[in-house]
């Protein structure tokens, strides 16, 4: 039920880090729906404030545009499946569905790139066939580390010599 916790701020987000915003009516008809959902939820029992936030907490951390995309689709698949065990003949709930949806299908790489984080956190490396294989990518990691933080050296001397700060 903690899912509910900070619906709009997170949804909101999500919808304008993906540009999905042109207008305000889009956000106030969400509110809407939002604030039937919390109802139907009853997200405003006590126990929704335990522990703090569930997502908001987390995107303070993830600051770069393409960061916050990898976690927000990780954020939206969740309330996507949230919502699948909700009464769909409820209109709120098809609307915000519908637009989580929309979010998700605009972000196919989003999943992948979690899924990968995430495949790397389970890699056991006490493991030695693990750390042979490591040790043999070694040079090719170390490169494509290098040629990143050459590129972003690059670009903030770029920026800073057409900035007239």
């Amino acid at each position: 039920m903690a899912y509910q916790t900070c619906s709009l701020f997170v949804l909101s987000v999500i919808m304008i880090c993906f540009g999905r915003f042109g207008n305000s009516l889009i956000l106030a008809q969400l509110q809407n729906d939002i604030d039937q959902l919390k109802a139907d939820f009853n997200s405003s029992h006590s126990d929704v404030a335990d522990g703090g936030p569930i997502f908001t907490d987390k995107l303070i951390n993830w600051t770069e545009r393409n960061e916050k995309r990898i976690i927000l689709s990780q954020i939206v698949s969740m309330y996507l499946q949230m919502l699948e065990n909700t009464d769909k003949s409820k209109a709120h709930i098809r609307h915000i569905s519908e637009e989580l949806y929309t979010l998700k299908n605009s972000l196919p790489d989003g999943l992948k790139k979690m899924k990968d984080l995430m495949d790397l956190s389970k890699l056991q490396m006490n493991d030695l066939k693990i750390q042979r294989k490591a040790v043999n990518e070694l040079f090719s990691v170390l490169q494509k580390l290098v040629e990143t933080s050459t590129s972003l050296k690059r670009k903030r001397s770029q920026f800073q010599r057409k900035c007239k700060c």
